[in-house]
């Protein structure tokens, strides 16, 4: 049985993955925490305010989907007190991983972070990263819930890289006049385009569109509930136990 904790978990994903965690016979529940919403049950646990009470209940997991500024901190203080991390927030810089790396190694336990755990998504990023090298033209579009603060998301982030990996040869952008600042989105690795969108409604979307002469291939991903992405937090949690060190990506724990 994995002991497993919750930071976050008055949110709407943080009680998402207390409830899916309770329900699995092979985790146990064993602490919340949520400074911003004391008192609130998911799982059958109530949150709490202090981080201390994953370490008092002896958590062997702590599942962290906060947000960026918090997770920082409460990464390097998992690893201090040797609790695994499975980790869905996004917007860490490159020195937040050199980090996160140091401290988990160190501490001999594993922090997978993951910027979508929805196995359709990890899906589509390697799809993407398949047909790249095939294709001239990318653009990689995202759209989010419009409570997301960070823009764009990792997993476009990722895409955009992955692809950028797989082929450096994308024809150049041939906007010249741009009429309103920001219209062709932000230049991701290899000049590939990346867009965000935010609007009331949707929960989390992916599309990458290749082009060459002749043809297009459009490749979308939709999570329409957050359900979608309990099968690989689950995954993650229990693979956790197995691994030390800083693990990025979903693919890496499901040999995509």
């Amino acid at each position: 049985m994995i002991r497993v904790g919750v930071f976050g978990a008055g949110g709407r994903m943080g009680a998402t993955v207390c409830e899916a965690v309770a329900a699995d016979p092979e985790l146990e529940l064993v602490a919340a925490v949520d400074p911003n919403r004391v008192g609130a049950s998911a799982g059958g646990a109530v949150s709490v305010a202090d981080l201390q009470a994953v370490a008092d209940a002896g958590a062997d997991v702590v599942v962290d989907f906060t947000i960026a500024e918090a997770a920082r901190d409460n990464l390097v203080w998992l690893a201090a007190q040797k609790i695994h991390a499975v980790v869905g927030t996004t917007g860490f810089t490159d020195d937040d991983l050199e980090r996160f790396e140091a401290a988990f190694n160190g501490a001999g336990r594993a922090c997978i972070i993951a910027p979508n755990f929805a196995i359709s998504a990890v899906l589509m990023m390697r799809f993407a990263e398949l047909a790249a090298p095939y294709f001239d033209t990318a653009e990689v579009i995202e759209l989010h819930h419009d409570a997301k603060i960070d823009a764009p998301s990792g997993t476009a982030r990722l895409t955009a890289e992955k692809m950028a990996v797989a082929s450096g040869d994308w024809a150049p952008d041939p906007t010249e006049h741009e009429m309103l600042s920001g219209a062709r989105g932000a230049e991701g690795p290899a000049g590939v385009r990346v867009h965000a969108v935010r609007m009331r409604g949707m929960v989390a979307h992916h599309e990458v569109i290749l082009g060459t002469e002749g043809q297009t291939l459009t490749i979308r991903q939709d999570s329409t509930d957050r359900s979608s992405f309990m099968p690989g937090v689950l995954a993650a949690v229990k693979a956790a136990p197995e691994r030390s060190g800083l693990v990025i990506g979903l693919d890496a724990l499901l040999d995509i």
